[in-house]
């Protein structure tokens, strides 16, 4: 069974569930009520205990292995096994989940195995992650960030030649829901000559794409392009937490550090690269004058199958908008067909020198704002900096988000004869500095 059908589920709330229908199944690391993490799949309203459906006996052959592989809560062996661990496990479950299944009264039967996906719920990072590297592919916001800078020139010249990135800090990701303490720093205030100390002014919010990496390669081995597919084992959504007066005093010569490194939120289910194959695109045309890539970062079968048509949103929800129930503010409708280099371009570009990638490391897209003001992924470019600030149906205004401010990602695939799918939310909310 695969995805290009319309199946049901047997489990009720699956069947037009707006993130998790039976054709999504994404994995995730969770615990109940302190219990010690363990690794499930989300169906609908619920969440399937893998290791609970494991001693009941529910997997068997290359499924029961790919379940072993998630035992201890975290699904870094199970990234590591590959492309084929992961199939045989959708097929096992799509085989106990779909209506009419033979399954379906062993599963009722273990009321442990199948757990609702309630309030009482903790969602951890779904895998330990060695290294963590942001990258910068969305090109509107790199245009829209450059203009402040230099209107005349936004863009250098390598940008249209090599996927930038930087070394992020694992240390500091976050699944979603965590609290985002308002960074200290130094910053350089307008008309001054020397640099002060304290809290971040200007904490904004970055829309953008997680790739996990399955499969890794060895130190000295490049990863091809044309097989660089193979390496990604899924994707989630990610908020990289900018603090930009800190980032404006700081980033010259090597780039983003204490600007970047204090949060990075990452919504807590990992949606495996077999339930997005429907909604795969060719990677869209550069504009008329932009170079083809170099030749080590070109495929034809990934520039006509390797971009992904996901629908970002990102909303903001205020202290005074939940006092007057008032719903979330929409500050972007965006989409990853935004990314002027694929994620496949990613993992060759960055094993290219031979650097090792491991099973569990996380890169991040870059912002993926698109080219219209309501497609903007950050309110650096929404405000212009701070110029022009955001109104809301509140009476308040934001240039920059102020204490209590939560920031909400959402991410949806939709196409004509197939079930949609979704990410499930990204959510953080800003308190005061200590």
């Amino acid at each position: 069974m695969t995805q290009s059908t319309l199946a049901r589920s047997w489990i009720a709330s699956a069947n037009g569930h707006s993130d998790f229908p039976l054709q999504n199944l994404p994995l995730g690391v969770f615990s109940l009520a302190g219990s010690t993490p363990r690794s499930g799949v989300a169906i609908g309203d619920h969440i399937l205990d893998l290791e609970a459906g494991l001693a009941a006996g529910l997997f068997e052959g290359q499924a029961k292995v790919a379940v072993e592989a998630t035992l201890g809560g975290t699904l870094n062996a199970l990234f590591a096994l590959g492309r084929r661990a992961r199939v045989a496990l959708r097929e096992r479950l799509i085989e106990l989940f779909v209506e009419g299944s033979t399954l379906r009264a062993k599963i009722e039967a273990q009321s442990a195995s199948l757990l609702p996906l309630a309030a009482d719920c903790t969602m951890h990072l779904p895998a330990r992650v060695g290294d963590y590297t942001d990258f910068y592919v969305g090109i509107e916001h790199a245009k829209n960030v450059g203009k402040l800078f230099r209107p005349d020139n936004p863009l250098l010249p390598n940008y249209k030649y090599v996927p930038i990135g930087y070394h992020g800090r694992a240390s500091t990701l976050r699944a979603s829901g965590t609290e985002v303490r308002r960074p200290k720093g130094q910053t350089l205030p307008a008309g001054q000559t020397e640099p002060s100390f304290g809290p971040c002014a200007r904490l904004d919010y970055e829309l953008e794409l997680g790739i996990w990496i399955g499969q890794g390669n060895e130190m000295g081995d490049a990863i091809p392009v044309s097989e660089a597919g193979e390496h990604i084992a899924g994707f989630c959504l990610l908020n990289d937490w900018s603090a930009r007066d800190i980032q404006a005093w700081e980033y010259q010569p090597l780039g983003p550090f204490l600007s970047k490194s204090f949060i990075t939120s990452i919504s807590p289910w990992v949606v495996t690269a077999e339930a997005l194959e429907p909604f795969r695109r060719a990677q869209p045309q550069r504009p008329e004058g932009d170079p083809q890539p170099l030749a080590y970062l070109l495929d034809e079968q990934d520039q006509a199958t390797g971009a992904l048509d996901i629908e970002l949103e990102v909303l903001l929800l205020t202290q005074a908008m939940r006092e007057q129930n008032l719903a979330p503010h929409r500050l972007g409708l965006s989409n990853t067909l935004n990314m002027y280099w694929t994620a496949a371009q990613l993992v060759t570009h960055h094993s290219v020198n031979g650097c090792q990638l491991q099973a569990g490391d996380l890169f991040g897209s870059g912002t993926l704002s698109g080219p219209e003001r309501s497609q903007l992924g950050s309110l650096l470019e929404l405000t212009e900096g701070g110029k022009h600030p955001v109104e809301l149906a509140s009476g308040e205004v934001r240039k920059f988000l102020e204490d209590g401010d939560e920031i909400i990602l959402r991410a949806r695939c939709t196409r004509d004869g197939f079930a949609p799918i979704g990410f499930g939310e990204c959510r953080g909310k800003v308190i005061a500095a200590r």
